[in-house]
């Protein structure tokens, strides 16, 4: 026994070395960790149970036969974040650049099936070159079977990817499945193919950066939800964003008790939010002031920051967030915030967390750089969301509810549950300026003073038609608040839905516009 117990030692050993030393060493020089590291960090201490490790891969040409390591290059196993049970794969940079071979993706596919089973989140931290060349298809099979699960997965368990070094060619379509990526800023990338590939191909130069990294990712393609300083951060920003999710979308997200009294006022909200409705003002700052200890973890922070979608807790219960941000584009929709907005919404549908909405929007944006990228199309998709989303869905209009806009953010016509207004609230077709030279044009080229009549004409129908009252008497909107009393209102709403059981006609799915 005792000989049998020393070879698995050094078995054990020569497992968690893998690469070597020179090549973890390199790791650190880049400033990058090793796969180990990573998951030690990332999961409660002690508690990691390792899969697989003594796995090696099966193919015997190139000379691959000679070059056979226990894990071939990624490490799987389960853990618990805050005593939660999650599955995590973490691919080892120092073995054959983390590229995946069949066996390397049966070890990934392995704790997916057990994640499915169990109900529990996976996480992913990638840091590969991709397919293994030398095992040509069965590698490209090996990437198929993963992109399968993140499917079928999709909605049952929460997915996240961690982009902690390249990420290339196909390998990138398992992230972009997957629920939320979180990138880290100059040592991970991701792209289709390489500078050097599009440099002899189309002649235009770019660096990895410019083309795949964090910043690109979560500025101006939607990819990356996160651009984490440094592994450490990144792995923390995993930690925290699962404080707000549940298990699986058979639970409900945890509940943690709050010392922030349910009654609390703000009388602070009365001087935040001007009464002239073309002033901008931060819509983080209402947010903040009335979600529990006025803290609110937002998601996809710099990309359509006409938009702020985000988690928070009110009363205990963990809450998703839409809201429009005046400080941009007056809060108008186009087609980037509707993307954003709806895959959030769709998220927080399938696992049970409540939508709450606060709107403040003139309408779409115009022009024809939106029509041509597709605002129709795309604002489609945030109508979809809202439309079939089934969770609590709770929306107050702070100022401004114009257009098509507001039927799409959670009004009472696509099954909103409770629906507040505050008194200065304007809701109509379309603003006081724009109706008025619509209805009133003659009389207003017609009279002695145009301006003067204008300005009448423009009070008369803010007064008549721009306030929530009318909406109020059709029942669109079920209370009109005093903003001091917002905190408590939302914690109402949330208490009377929390038991909702709501549900959409039968079918396989719908056809949602992509």
């Amino acid at each position: 026994m005792k000989d049998k117990l020393k070879e698995f030692k050094e078995k054990e050993l020569e497992a968690e070395i893998a690469g070597g030393l020179q090549r973890i060493e390199k790791q650190h020089t880049q400033g990058k960790l090793t796969a180990r590291e990573r998951l030690n960090l990332l999961l409660d201490e002690g508690s990691f149970v390792e899969l697989d490790k003594f796995v090696v891969h099966r193919c015997t040409d190139f000379g691959m036969e000679k070059q056979k390591i226990y894990g071939d290059g990624v490490v799987t196993g389960y853990g618990t974040i805050d005593g939660r049970l999650v599955y995590v794969f973490s691919q080892d940079f120092t073995v054959f650049g983390g590229s995946l071979s069949s066996m390397h993706a049966k070890k990934i596919c392995k704790i997916m099936d057990l994640a499915a089973k169990t109900g529990a989140p996976v996480i992913g931290l990638n840091d590969s070159g991709g397919a293994r060349i030398q095992e040509g298809v069965e590698s490209l099979g090996g990437y198929a079977d993963i992109f399968l699960r993140n499917t079928l997965f999709s909605g049952v368990v929460p997915q996240i990817s961690v982009i902690m070094g390249p990420t290339a060619g196909g390998a990138v379509y398992s992230p972009a499945v997957t629920d939320f990526t979180i990138m880290v800023k100059n040592t991970s990338f991701m792209f289709i193919t390489g500078p050097d590939v599009i440099e002899a191909v189309t002649g235009e130069k770019i660096t990895k950066e410019e083309l795949g990294g964090a910043e690109a990712h979560t500025t101006k393609t939607q990819v990356a939800h996160f651009a984490a300083e440094n592994d450490e951060d990144a792995l923390m920003l995993v930690r925290e964003l699962l404080q707000f999710i549940p298990q699986n979308n058979m639970e409900d997200p945890p509940f943690v008790p709050t010392d922030d009294p349910i009654n609390r006022q703000e009388e602070s909200i009365y001087d935040l939010i001007p009464s002239d409705p073309n002033k901008p003002y931060n819509m983080k700052d209402l947010i903040k002031k009335v979600v529990d200890g006025n803290y609110f973890f937002e998601i996809q922070e710099n990309f359509a920051k006409n938009i702020i979608v985000g988690f928070a807790r009110l009363g205990g219960r963990s809450v998703g967030i839409v809201a429009n941000q005046p400080m941009y584009f007056a809060g108008a929709l186009d087609y980037k915030s509707a993307i954003k907005a709806a895959r959030f919404v769709r998220f927080c549908d399938a696992f049970n967390i409540p939508i709450i909405t606060f709107e403040d929007q003139p309408g779409y944006m115009p022009g024809v750089a939106q029509e041509h990228n597709g605002v129709i199309i795309h604002g489609a998709k945030l109508l979809y969301a809202y439309a079939e989303a089934t969770v609590p869905k709770i929306t107050l209009i702070v100022r401004k509810a114009y257009g098509g806009a507001y039927d799409v953010l959670g009004s009472k016509h696509f099954r909103a549950d409770i629906n507040y207004a505050y008194p200065i609230a304007e809701i109509a077709v379309m603003g006081p300026d724009g109706a008025v030279n619509i209805l009133f044009r003659r009389e207003i080229q017609e009279a002695e003073n145009p301006v003067e009549k204008k300005a009448e004409i423009v009070r008369m129908y803010r007064e008549k038609f721009a306030n929530p009252y009318i909406a109020a008497s059709l029942g669109y909107i079920d209370e009109i608040i005093d903003p001091a009393q917002t905190r408590q209102k939302l914690i109402q709403a949330l208490e009377l839905t929390k038991n909702k059981r709501e549900s959409n006609p039968p079918k396989k799915h719908g056809n949602i516009p992509l």
